[in-house]
Formats: structure tokens, C-alpha cells, sequence
């Protein structure tokens, strides 16, 4: 049995809770607004510890948002390999999986502006790729269940079989999460007016239904 009070033990609470820690705070003031010395504060560890766990606030950053991204995957977990959802139609599941974007938008608008932040820091930093590794697979990865779904809609008639649906799927989702992204960044120009941002993405979502359903 493993020693809970090991010091390895014990470093990987820590890590964990200065993960947790930075993850809220991020969500409630944004990346930008929060300093190390709010993240030492929030979880109990010291400032000097939390920099040789992590090196840089970017990284605790990345920690964090991979934190956040894991916590969605597990919300999400089963429901599009369910056998009520794989009952539906090809054109159904595919409506269905393309509302995910409206789902995040309504009902975790922090994490998505949060997201939008984030992509920004990674850019300004010009974090190397190979330290997004497990950011990346924390990422909920609904192209299985779409590429599965278009072969459910071929087969029973519901969606065109003359789409070429990898462009489909990447066109949708880049447009989907950055209209999102736009719309909770708030309204910088006189002529902004995002008040139907749910209605926005809504006909998103319509406009490609109708582009990939087979007409009768």
C-alpha cells in the first residue's frame, strides 16, 4: 500500500490543489488578473513552491485549462455512445452533436470567454506545441461520434453522401467555437450587437443541418 503521507504523495496533492485553485480563480478574473501570489493564497502553498512545481504561470495556466477541459469530458462521458442517442437518425445525431457548442455557450459562458484568453496567451508566449500534449487530449474530441453518426446518416438516408465530411466537421467546429468565442469577448465596435448570441450559433447550427441533410 502506498504511503499517503510519502513525500510524493503529498507533492502531488499539492500539485493538485494548486491546479483546482488556479482553474477557479481563472474563471472568476480571467488569466491576465490573477497572480501567482492569488494562486499561493487560494490553495495553501507557498509562492516559491508553486514556481518549482510549475516554472511559469503559463504552464499552471496550461495545468488549468487542461483541468477544466477533463472536468467537461467527464460531464459529457456516455452520452453520445448511448443507445438512446444511437437510436436516433444520422441527421438527428449529428443536430444533436452540433448543439454542443450552444450547451457550452449557455451554460459555461466563463469557460468559454476563459477559453478565448487562453488561446491569446498562447500565442503571445509562443508556447512550443510539444508542451500542449495532454492539453490536447484533455480536449473533448466529438469527431468519432460525428464521423459515426454521418455513416448512420448515409446508411439510413438522412444525410448526402456527397459531402466531403472531414471539411464539414472542421469547418463547423472552427466557425461554431470562435463565433462563440467572439460573442462572450464582448462588444468592441459601435455597430456590435450581440444580444441574440444564442440565436447566432442556433442558425449555425440550422444552416449546416440543412447543408448536410439529404433532400427528398
Amino acid at each position: 500500500m502506498d504511503n499517503l503521507f510519502s513525500p510524493e504523495n503529498l507533492k502531488n496533492k499539492r500539485f493538485e490543489a494548486a491546479v483546482a485553485a488556479s482553474a477557479r480563480l481563472f474563471l472568476e478574473n480571467g488569466i491576465d488578473n490573477v497572480k501567482m501570489t492569488d494562486i499561493a493564497e487560494k490553495s495553501g502553498i507557498g509562492v516559491a513552491t508553486l514556481y518549482r512545481y510549475f516554472g511559469t504561470k503559463t504552464r499552471i495556466a496550461i495545468a488549468a485549462m487542461t483541468y477544466l477541459w477533463t472536468d467537461l469530458q467527464n460531464m459529457f462521458s456516455g452520452v453520445f455512445d448511448s443507445d438512446v442517442f444511437r437510436s436516433q437518425s444520422g441527421i438527428k445525431q449529428l443536430t444533436d452533436l452540433m448543439r454542443l457548442g450552444l450547451v457550452l455557450y449557455d451554460a459555461h459562458k466563463d469557460f468559454m470567454r476563459l477559453l478565448g484568453e487562453f488561446d491569446l496567451l498562447l500565442i503571445r508566449e509562443n508556447v512550443p506545441k510539444e508542451e500542449l500534449v495532454e492539453y490536447d487530449k484533455s480536449i473533448i474530441n466529438i469527431y468519432p461520434f460525428f464521423e459515426a453518426a454521418f455513416q448512420t446518416g448515409i446508411k439510413d438516408g438522412t444525410v448526402r453522401e456527397d459531402v466531403n465530411f472531414q471539411l464539414f466537421y472542421l469547418a463547423y467546429a472552427h466557425a461554431s467555437m470562435e463565433l462563440a468565442k467572439k460573442l462572450l469577448q464582448g462588444e468592441l465596435l459601435p455597430s456590435d450587437n450581440f444580444s441574440a448570441g444564442g440565436m447566432e450559433l442556433n442558425m449555425l447550427v440550422e444552416t449546416a443541418v440543412y447543408y448536410v441533410r439529404k433532400q427528398p
